[in-house]
């Protein structure tokens, strides 16, 4: 596995990973992997989902993704890249239930339906047709770990989103934490989440014996969601010295055309896309908010949060602009323009 102890560092969250992981830095990242345990077993279901937080993670640059499942991941199962269909794939996790396997980490991807099973089938067992949700119970019921992977299966995302005429969500979505009450599922959030976050959540757990790392309020590694984005934002001079940007593609922050950093946890302009090419934010596009719970919504945040606000409360806000931006939309007019 091409994992140098400095790369190891970046992946597990920089020089605070060096106090999480001091076998890693005595011993060196790949003779403390092969100490740590054989393969890790991992289960990955996907429920109501678009696939993207796997295709995320299959762009895992370093380490290259196929070095993580054959050298120190045993990917069991997983509907979309497996070679295995129909009833050679779906044994294995039948297998897994019938077995109570109790060594491997359940990874979710996607939200659950509760309304009816209908929704989301993986396979058959004995001509039934067998919902996610039935999968997820009992195979969470002996995992040794469970992760929800995508803000999706962290906190409902869109598919649990509801529709603006109040009907209520057609499916019943939820989290896998919202299925299986009482246990404990690590999120690892986002629209889709770094494939960093995903890979170096499992290395921890398998450098740790089954351990969990540190979470926040919202179930999240604190490795990665511990600071918010406008805290590391590249743009962050620009907001302290009062210059914003006013249309989509102009220099200068993006707090006043709508971007969510400020209210937002992850790493993302520190750690970067694509093998550290580019952010969010550095490329103009500002933050939607993605790894939040209430994603897809913006919620009470950013520039939002004070469109009902009185006068008096605006005046109390630190930038003119952002006053003035506020007061336009609530005449009608729009962020950009």
């Amino acid at each position: 596995m091409s994992l140098n102890r400095r790369d190891f560092l970046k992946l597990m969250g920089g020089t605070a990973a060096a106090f999480a992981f001091p076998s890693v830095i005595v011993q060196g990242c790949k003779r403390a992997l092969e100490k740590a345990s054989q393969r890790l077993p991992v289960i990955w279901i996907q429920g109501q989902s678009c696939s993207g937080c796997s295709v995320s993670l299959l762009n895992k640059i370093d380490p290259g993704i196929a070095s993580v499942v054959t050298e120190y991941v045993s990917l069991d199962f997983h509907q979309t890249v497996m070679a295995g269909t129909g009833d050679v794939a779906v044994s294995v996790i039948e297998e897994a239930v019938e077995k109570k396997r109790k060594d491997f980490i359940l990874v979710v991807e996607g939200s659950i339906p509760t309304k009816s099973d209908e929704y989301c089938t993986i396979g058959e067992v004995r001509g039934r047709r067998v919902g996610v949700r039935e999968w997820v119970e009992k195979l969470g019921a002996n995992a040794k770990a469970i992760v929800s992977v995508g803000s999706c299966a962290a906190f409902g995302g869109i598919p649990a989103a509801l529709p603006r005429d109040g009907s209520g969500n057609p499916t019943g979505a939820i989290s896998t934490a919202q299925l299986l009450k009482g246990k404990p599922v690590v999120n690892i959030s986002g629209c889709p989440p770094h494939p960093d976050w995903m890979v170096g959540t499992l290395l921890y757990v398998l450098l740790n014996k089954g351990e969990l790392p540190k979470l926040d309020e919202y179930n999240r590694p604190l490795l990665y969601y511990g600071k918010t984005v406008h805290e590391q934002c590249e743009r962050l001079p620009d907001y302290k010295h009062n210059h914003f940007a006013k249309h989509w593609g102009d220099e200068g922050c993006l707090y006043n055309l709508g971007c969510l950093g400020m209210d937002s946890g992850c790493d993302i302009p520190k750690r970067k896309w694509v093998g550290t090419f580019n952010s969010c934010t550095n490329c103009g596009g500002g933050c939607i908010g993605c790894t939040e719970d209430v994603f897809p919504d913006y919620g009470n945040r950013g520039i939002f949060q004070h469109l009902n606000a009185s006068r008096e409360e605006l005046n109390k806000l630190e930038h003119r602009e952002t006053i003035e931006t506020i007061l336009k939309l609530r005449d009608g007019g729009v962020i950009n323009g």
